[in-house]
């Protein structure tokens, strides 16, 4: 088994949360975005990235809007629409509940 393999997978599970709950602390440009998740140790790339805001946008969780760059073009910035702030609440009480049920069913196990 690639051990690997299993910590990407398990970043992959919370990467959606992580991003909405990132756009949710207002407007934010992507690369922003991937700076944040990086400073987290959650290693995402752009191709990786722009997918995920696309399809979360189509999904209606997203709003964009255009800000002229000082330097090149107009840059579009994220935000969370009402249902998006509904479904990173869904999300926020799914992760606890997650959080709380690993913590017990590890809490007799050295984990380090």
């Amino acid at each position: 088994m690639d051990i690997e393999n299993s910590k990407k997978q398990m970043r992959k599970g919370v990467l959606e949360f992580c991003i909405l709950a990132i756009i949710s602390q207002g407007e934010i440009y992507p690369s922003d975005i991937l700076r944040k998740l990086k400073d987290a140790k959650l290693i995402v790339v752009e191709g990786t990235l722009y997918p995920l805001l696309t399809r979360l946008k189509n999904a209606g969780l997203l709003g964009y809007s255009w800000k002229e760059s000082t330097s090149g073009p107009p840059r579009k910035y994220y935000n969370l629409t009402t249902e998006g702030e509904a479904f990173l609440q869904e999300l926020k009480g799914t992760w606890e509940e997650l959080a709380h049920a690993v913590g017990f069913a590890t809490k007799n196990i050295q984990l380090s």
